[in-house]
């Protein structure tokens, strides 16, 4: 009997907590499902006008190193690769032939000066003899063109003089910029030959530095608009959207193209941190102008679909709604868009791919 009662007494617990789970899926099925989503809302506001290529950082200026006198290299005062500084001494090529040449020189231009001085005294006193005519004046003119071709010959010995001194300076080369160096070309111990090829080494200056990149001819007249104005160009690295260099618009080509019917453009950075290094890729934004009164919305908040792009809209009761949109362009993180959209109203920026139209949500952050 008691086993009967106890038997009875697990049916009912069951029966009855089984009602229970079945009132509770009815209940949760009944209630609406609530999404969190992030918004944020459309603006109007004035944007730039922008085109997007990409570009290639160029040097500012290019120096490729060589020497100018003929010697033995016999010491490098710089690592390649490292950043010099214009005036910095970079190579010394053996002087020793030089300054010996240099003595020479000096040398023979104080034997001269000591004969002009003697041939100006000897003019001078046949001078003053045939003045008070006790010399005749042949001696007197033959002792003056003596002195004037020595006086000749002394400032020939002191061009020669000069030329030595030049040519024993060069045997120390110095940076003519500040830059960057190349690749070490020549070691110590090593001939190098004047003017001759391979160079020493090649120095860039990267700040500034150049950005090259072509745009389409159709927008030469807002270039060269954009040229008078020095519009801003920015250059992103490596994907980097929060970080971009900005620079100015610098030059434009003077023709165009014909085989890929774009203009060669430059923009100019200054490039203090060196993050634009010559011959690597860029994203280049070009602003040419700017539109007033532009509608605007957050990237992300953009859907492209079978029938093009849309927005997700949160209204007044907290309900999903889709609405079509056409993305005119992109400026950094926002997008300008035309469609059926009104200023202050929301979008989702998070949260989209569980909406469906009418859906209830809750925002979770956002504006």
């Amino acid at each position: 009997m008691k086993t009967r009662r106890c038997l009875g007494g697990f049916l009912l617990a069951a029966v009855v907590s089984l009602a229970s789970c079945t009132r509770a899926r009815v209940q949760s099925a009944t209630q609406p499902v609530v999404i969190p989503v992030r918004v944020a809302p459309v603006v109007v506001k004035d944007m730039p006008v922008t085109v997007h290529v990409i570009g290639t950082v160029q040097p500012y200026a290019t120096v490729q190193v060589k020497p100018q006198v003929t010697g033995v290299l016999q010491q490098v005062h710089f690592r390649q690769g490292e950043f010099v500084r214009r005036g910095q001494l970079l190579f010394t090529i053996d002087p020793a032939p030089f300054e010996t040449a240099l003595a020479q020189a000096e040398a023979t231009l104080a034997r001269d000066r000591a004969q002009l001085h003697n041939a100006q005294v000897q003019a001078e006193r046949y001078r003053k003899l045939w003045q008070e005519g006790i010399g005749t004046q042949q001696q007197y003119d033959d002792a003056q063109a003596q002195a004037d071709s020595l006086a000749g010959l002394v400032r020939a010995d002191e061009a020669a003089v000069a030329a030595a001194r030049l040519q024993l300076s060069y045997c120390k080369i110095y940076s003519p910029m500040d830059g960057v160096t190349g690749d070490l070309l020549v070691n110590p111990g090593n001939v190098v030959v004047a003017n001759n090829i391979p160079v020493l080494v090649t120095i860039n200056q990267i700040t500034p530095v150049y950005v090259d990149f072509s745009v389409p001819q159709d927008l030469l007249e807002q270039v060269r608009h954009a040229l008078a104005l020095r519009s801003r160009v920015l250059a992103y690295t490596g994907g980097d959207s929060a970080r971009p260099e900005t620079g100015f618009l610098s030059f434009v080509d003077n023709t165009v193209d014909t085989t890929t019917g774009s203009i060669h453009l430059k923009g100019t950075f200054p490039n203090p941190d060196h993050r634009l290094w010559p011959g690597r890729f860029v994203t280049v934004t070009l602003e040419l102008a700017e539109e007033k009164n532009a509608l605007v919305v957050p990237l992300p908040a953009v859907q492209t679909g079978q029938q093009g792009s849309y927005v997700w809209v949160i209204d007044e009761q907290g309900h999903a709604a889709m609405r079509s949109i056409t993305v005119r362009r992109q400026v950094g993180e926002e997008a300008v868009v035309a469609g059926q959209l009104r200023p202050g109203e929301r979008v989702v920026v998070d949260g989209q791919i569980r909406l469906t139209p009418g859906a209830r949500v809750q925002i979770v952050g956002g504006a």
